[in-house]
């Protein structure tokens, strides 16, 4: 399935954004690590401040390797018609314009070659989309269901004024962005009645892959915390970066003082997104999967104690050690609903792909784009594999 098949994993996956994003293939196994690792400080990504925000895909899967000398690309009106009806250049264009505008992507340095590949992944996207639009528009959607959906996206902004900046960004307005949930929601909800138990996974099922598959569930040493963080952008000032470490020592005697909750102290608090539902907590975690400076001091505390303010490229943070767990093998019962969910994904992909399928197959589709050039065959000499692309 194409990563820039944002339409279909928004509408089925539930993958709203101010931008539609792409799916993204499963992790080979479900580990316990892997839960919810947008939380916490992760080594390799700055999912804890505010970039964590959805974002449109890139335009192109293909890294530009200089500033395109000619990008300019002749499209036909309408680019595509699908079942009579047209899907014109003007509505590609502007779903590119989206696209590389949400990604911060120059679009000067698309090559001609890029921007075509990308005009065609994207009205893929379009056709698909038109295809799940027409077949669900019977689907009754409440508009307080719609309303909470876009509440839940306000919940990963630290503030009002950062999600109405971010909308602006990526070129929507709270109207539009409704309308698209809208949308989204009235296709998710009909592609959920084709599939039906298509993608169900019983507890058998998950306890047959745990068993299967017990060597991925070993972990090292492991703890469990929750945080209180103040952020600290690279480009802030000293001042800011004092200030914001004022707050991180006045949260701390807030979080040790007789009868204090570290939990509410955290909601209250905190300016790591989400936290107003988390209460700061990250789960457990290893040694190697956080940034080292918070690393060390977490591991470095007792159960039940609370660090001073720990300084990290995010900001400051006040630690709390909930609990800690020796190296070993982690408990059916703990994974237990993650394995599940791992995989009802796999079920999905694949009752989505053949929905999908049957949606186009008996469609009347007709592209004015030029058809992609033929892919070399593969170093076995074998035309075709009748393998898909992940």
């Amino acid at each position: 399935m194409k990563k820039s098949r944002y339409f279909l994993c928004a509408a089925l996956c539930g993958a709203v954004g101010l931008s539609l994003t792409g799916c993204e293939k499963p992790a080979p196994a479900p580990s316990h690590e892997s839960h919810e690792p947008q939380k916490a400080p992760a080594q390799t990504s700055a999912t804890a401040t505010p970039a964590a925000a959805p974002s449109a895909e890139k335009a192109s899967t293909a890294e530009p390797t200089a500033p395109a000398t000619d990008s300019a690309v002749a499209l036909q009106d309408p680019v595509a018609v699908v079942n009579g009806e047209p899907i014109a250049k003007a509505e590609l264009e502007t779903a590119l314009q989206d696209a590389v505008k949400g990604s911060g992507m120059d679009p000067a340095t698309l090559t001609s070659e890029q921007k075509m590949d990308a005009y065609r992944q994207i009205l893929d996207d379009l056709i698909i989309d038109k295809l799940i639009t027409k077949a669900a528009a019977d689907v009754q959607v409440d508009q307080e269901e719609v309303n909470a959906e876009l509440a839940k996206i306000k919940t990963q902004f630290p503030s009002e004024e950062e999600f109405a900046a971010q909308l602006a960004t990526t070129g929507q307005t709270p109207e539009k962005l409704s309308e698209m949930m809208t949308k989204l929601m009235r296709q998710r909800q009909w592609i959920k009645q084709q599939i039906g138990k298509d993608v169900e996974v019983t507890e058998a099922d998950a306890q047959k892959f745990y068993d299967e598959n017990k060597s991925e569930f070993e972990h090292p040493e492991q703890v469990k915390a929750s945080h209180i963080l103040f952020l600290v952008k690279a480009n802030d000032s000293e001042e800011v970066a004092k200030s914001q470490h004022e707050k991180a020592k006045a949260a701390l005697a807030k979080a040790k003082a007789k009868g204090a909750d570290f939990s509410a102290v955290a909601k209250e608090l905190s300016e790591e997104p989400g936290a107003k539902q988390s209460g700061g907590e990250l789960g457990y975690f290893s040694k190697e999967r956080m940034v080292p400076e918070f690393s060390e001091a977490a591991f470095a505390l007792k159960t039940g104690q609370i660090s001073e303010p720990v300084k990290t490229q995010f900001g400051w943070h006040v630690i709390k050690l909930e609990d800690r767990k020796a190296a070993g093998v982690t408990p059916f019962e703990e994974v237990k609903e993650q394995v599940k969910a791992y995989l009802e994904g796999g079920k999905q992909r694949k009752a989505i792909e053949g929905l999908i399928a049957k949606l186009r197959g008996s469609a009347k589709i007709e592209s004015t784009l030029p058809p992609a050039p033929a892919e070399p065959d593969s170093a076995s000499g074998s035309e075709d594999s009748g393998a898909q692309e992940p």
